[in-house]
């Protein structure tokens, strides 16, 4: 029984790092777009 709790655990705790990950991952790359946006708009481009 312990076995599968710890089991459990650990695969729901490895999902939720792999979403955490892609989150992070999308959130840097809408800041960039915000800051490249931000940069063509300085420009005048």
């Amino acid at each position: 029984m312990f076995r599968k709790i710890m089991f459990a655990c650990t695969v729901g705790g490895l999902l939720m790092t792999t979403a955490a990950c892609a989150t992070v991952k999308g959130a840097g790359k809408d800041i960039q777009s915000v800051g490249e946006a931000g940069e063509k708009a300085i420009k005048g481009h």
